[in-house]
This record gives C-alpha cells, structure tokens and sequence, in this order.
C-alpha cells in the first residue's frame, strides 16, 4: 500500500514538473517572436541608434511614413533639412503655398529676405504701400531712415509741418538741434523770449551758465538783488562761500552780530573754533559759567570703575 501510494506521488510530481517547463518555454517562445518596440520608437522619431535590419516590414512601413511627414514639416516650415525631391505632387503645391505665403509676409514687413520677384502683381502692390505707408512713419517721426523721395506731395506737406513744429519745440526748450533758419519771424521772437527767461532764471539761481550782458536793466537789479541775499545768508551761516567785501554797511553788521553769536556758543561747549579774543566781559562770564557747570556734571559722574 506504501509503495502504490509513493508511486501515484511520484507520478503526480513529474506532472508538474513537466507542466511548469513546457509553460516556460512556451512563454520564452512568445516573448522571443514580440519584436523590440523601443528600438523602433527611436526609429520612427529618427533617432540616432536605429537598428534598421531588425525591423519587421510592417515596422519599416511605419518608420518610412514617418520619415516622409517629418520631411514634409521640414518643407512647410522652410527648414534646409527639406528634401523637396521626397514630395509628391500634392505636397509640393502645398509647400511652394506655405513658402509663398512666408515670403510675403517678410515683403509686407520690410524684412531685408524678402524676394519681390516671387510676387504676384496684386502682392506687389500692396507691399508697394505698405512700405511707403513704413516711409511716412519715419518721416514723421524725424528717422534717419527715412526717404523725403518717396513722399507724396500730401504727405511732404505733413512732414513738413510736423518738422517745423518739431524744431519749434526744440528751440523753445533751447535743445541744440534747433535750427533759428527754420523759423517765422513770429517764432523767432517767441524763441527768443524764451532764451531770455531761461537765462534770467540761470541768473537767479547763481548758475555759472548765466550771461549777464543778455539781461536788461530791471533783470540785472533783480539778479543783483537776489545774490545779495544768498551772500548775506551765507555769510551768516559762517560758509566758505561768504563774500564779506561785497556786504553793505548793514549787512556786514548782521553777519558781524551773527559770527558773535556762533563764537561765543563754540567757547561755551569748547570747540576749537572757539576764539577767546572776541569775547566781552558778559560773554566771557558766560563761558566760565558754562564750563563750571561742565566740570560739576563731571565731578559729580559715578565712578565706572567702582
């Protein structure tokens, strides 16, 4: 009974072991017959590292069509990878439509490629106007590119009047690129009016541009007037700037009266600017006060040590 039951096992284990190697070899088998999809991924995209002779022929087909689309958007996109002998006759008409069309959008924005000789009659016309409509912008605008032979008696007309008021503007704001020849005597005194109250208001300020010849005689008594005051100002706040020789009489006395005070505040705290000659009996008395309440603040300091 033991021996017919460990042969029955025997033969049970055999089956399944037979069982377990005919499914792996079968499944080897169908794993080796699915051909390499990545390989002819990078095939189809035309990539480097295509391995053509394992392709299948249903595999080449598919790279093959791949590769005449890419040629294709190469063409329509105007690329020199474009092989124009791969086209059919369909495709070459669209290619020579989208390189056409490419063309004179560059005509119609005055891109230096553009190939006139490519376009219709009806293009050429309206490239025509679109670079005289480019023209008259420049022109307007003042551009040195800009090409007078090219206007229409009109748009000279425009151009011109927008040169002039331009030039006006320019030497009302006294710019260098004003030209006085191009002025109506009217615009000339208002120019000229202007250059004056520029310069007055040069002469005001102290500026060093300031031309005193070109002031009238009211003009020069305010000018006059006006650096009286920054000097005496000046010479009150105790600048270098003060001119003590050009002080009347009463103002050489204010800046007196004033250098009096700021000396005896510099003896008071003890500065170096401090001169003690200056001093009156009453300032004097002052100073030694105020250094006997500097010592007593001293004195009575806590000592940092203790």
């Amino acid at each position: 009974m033991w021996m017919q039951l460990s042969t029955r096992l025997g033969v049970a284990s055999l089956a399944v072991c037979s069982g377990l190697l005919l499914g792996q070899q079968k499944a080897h088998k169908n794993h080796a017959n699915v051909p390499d999809q990545s390989n002819t991924l990078i095939c189809v995209k035309g990539l480097p590292g295509c391995d053509i002779s394992s392709l299948t022929p249903d595999q080449i087909k598919q790279v093959g069509q791949a590769s005449k689309q890419r040629n294709l958007d190469y063409c329509m996109n105007g690329s020199t990878l474009c092989d124009p002998t791969r086209l059919s006759s369909t495709e070459s008409k669209a290619v020579d439509a989208s390189r056409y069309r490419r063309n004179l959008e560059k005509c119609l924005q005055g891109s230096p490629t553009c190939n006139q000789l490519l376009l219709t009659a009806k293009d050429t016309a309206s490239v025509r106007t679109s670079a005289a409509e480019r023209n008259f912008d420049k022109c307007m605008e003042g551009s040195a590119t800009c090409d007078p032979l090219r206007l229409t008696p009109e748009q000279s007309k425009g151009v011109q009047a927008t040169q002039m008021r331009r030039n006006l503007d320019h030497c009302m704001g006294g710019s260098p690129s004003c030209d006085p020849l191009r002025l109506s005597s009217t615009e000339l005194v208002q120019v000229h009016a202007a250059a004056l109250r520029r310069n007055l208001d040069r002469c005001m300020d102290g500026s060093f541009t300031c031309d005193p010849l070109a002031l009238d005689e009211a003009q020069a008594k305010a000018v006059r007037s006006a650096l009286d005051r920054r000097n005496l100002n000046n010479c009150r706040a105790g600048l270098a700037s003060c001119q003590p020789l050009e002080l009347r009489d009463a103002d050489l006395a204010a800046a007196r009266e004033a250098f009096r005070s700021r000396n005896v505040e510099a003896c008071k705290r003890g500065l170096p600017a401090c001169d003690p000659s200056l001093l009156n009996g009453p300032e004097m008395a002052a100073v030694t006060e105020a250094y006997q309440q500097r010592r007593g603040r001293t004195r009575n300091q806590p000592d940092s040590k203790q």
